[in-house]
């Protein structure tokens, strides 16, 4: 029998849990599939938690780290296009023989075992990882931390990147109740380290922190950034001083708090003396080449087309801040193209934004947690958006095509709401011709 492709392997996977819910938290099969793969790291291991953060956080890490010469592993999620965008190796996505390898053998040992989508794909690429002779590991949590499948993975140095209100279903629905959740990503005890890059971390985060005996270090109380306005910034923290550094080559306010953290778990990383040769040189070089895809992402220039994959009230108020501090060009306008899902906080979203959007063109997206243009529209409207300056369409290409062909040079077009509607925005620009390169 010919071997499944990934795309077959993708489909199977999707269809496997049936009845299980797409998104079933628990560690137990996690941990189970753990010991029959033999899954084990004797490298350091970085992972990431966060409301918000997470994949520019984890793209600092990967570059400063491939910047010092080290072989790097990367896990990311979602993807934008590919599933192989989840899994980074030395710096390019994982092939589509090397993940139908790794799916084979977390095939064979499942058993009758059913696995979720998250737990059967996640397993593979740590098991591809495994067998890829890696100095270094970085991984990002999905979802919380406390049962999130990739939080069976032990780390080394863990962040906590940012607290906020997101997946109040599975998190709590307060900043409380989701800081102690996501807070589990932390260990205690010698040859670990813990990491906060939110100023004001709830007292749930730094109280399960002190039970567990982490060595916890938090942004404005353990180390510090103050950046300067000839692009540079200074770094301190308990063994580092470090000043005069490039600021990240990342648009957006927020992304000098994720640097932050970055080097703030390398730090840690460093007093545990674990032989990382990271140097001045490899964080200068990691700073400046980083790159990450829908993070207030420019693509086109005329008009401006910006990509941002926000979806919930934190991103928002950053986003906020990003389109403030780049406003379009004399007399142009701010054409917004969004599509959200349902299950995110619509109304608070459209509330933070709408001062700084001049015209709204929503679109339909698919799937079981879709919203469509019209309930989006419904939401924007009790949000106090106009529904004058709104247009309702099928997909995410009609609305950016219709918003390019209404747009002048001096206006600027931003697609936001999800990660959904960013990867369908990329795949309509590159049908124009326009190249925009997924990047981790």
């Amino acid at each position: 029998m010919a071997e499944k492709s990934l795309s077959e392997w993708l489909a199977y996977i999707e269809d496997m849990h049936g009845g299980m819910q797409v998104i079933d938290l628990g560690l137990e099969r996690m941990q189970e599939m753990i010991r029959r793969l033999g899954i084990r790291f004797s490298i350091p291991v970085f992972t990431v938690a966060g409301t918000n953060g997470k994949g520019s956080t984890c793209a600092i890490l990967e570059s400063v780290l491939r910047s010092a010469g080290l072989r790097v592993g990367m896990h990311t999620s979602p993807h934008m296009l590919r599933f192989n965008e989840r899994a980074w190796l030395l710096g390019r996505e994982a092939t589509d023989d090397e993940l139908v390898a790794a799916f084979s053998e977390v095939e064979a040992a499942r058993g009758d075992l059913k696995l979720s989508y998250f737990e059967f794909t996640g397993l593979a690429i740590l098991r591809l990882f495994q067998k890829s002779h890696l100095d270094a590991l970085v991984l990002e949590i999905g979802l919380g931390a406390r049962l999130d499948a990739i939080n069976a993975i032990d780390p080394t140095v863990s962040i906590v990147t940012t607290v906020g209100i997101d997946h109040t279903a599975f998190l709590g629905p307060d900043r409380e109740s989701i800081g102690r959740e996501k807070s589990f990503v932390y260990r205690g005890g010698p040859g670990h380290a813990a990491v906060c890059a939110d100023r004001d971390p709830p007292e749930s985060l730094l109280g399960h922190a002190r039970e567990i005996g982490a060595d916890l270090r938090v942004l404005g109380r353990d180390f510090d950034v103050v950046e300067h306005g000839d692009g540079t910034f200074d770094y301190r923290g308990p063994l580092w001083d470090l000043r005069g550094l490039p600021r990240p080559a990342l648009a957006g306010e927020m992304q000098l708090s994720n640097a932050a953290g970055a080097i703030a778990m390398l730090e840690a990383a460093a007093g545990l003396r674990l032989g990382l040769p990271v140097t001045r040189a490899a964080l200068e070089e990691g700073l400046r080449r980083v790159a990450i895809t829908g993070r207030f992402q420019t693509v086109s220039v005329s008009p401006r087309i910006i990509l941002d994959a926000g979806h919930n009230p934190h991103a928002a108020r950053e986003l906020l801040r990003n389109l403030r501090d780049s406003a379009p060009r004399a007399g142009g306008r701010t054409i917004a193209v969004v599509g959200m899902l349902r299950d995110k906080d619509r109304r608070h979203v459209a509330g933070i934004v709408k001062d700084e959007i001049d015209l709204w063109r929503l679109a339909s997206l698919t799937g079981p947690r879709a919203s469509t243009a019209a309930d989006l529209a419904a939401e924007f409207e009790a949000a106090g958006v106009p529904a004058s300056r709104v247009k309702l369409f099928d997909d995410v290409a009609s609305a950016l095509d219709f918003s390019i062909g209404e747009a002048s040079g001096a206006d600027r077009i931003i697609v936001f709401g999800s990660f959904v509607t960013v990867s369908a925005a990329i795949e309509a620009l590159r049908a124009r011709g326009i190249a925009v390169a997924v990047v981790p």
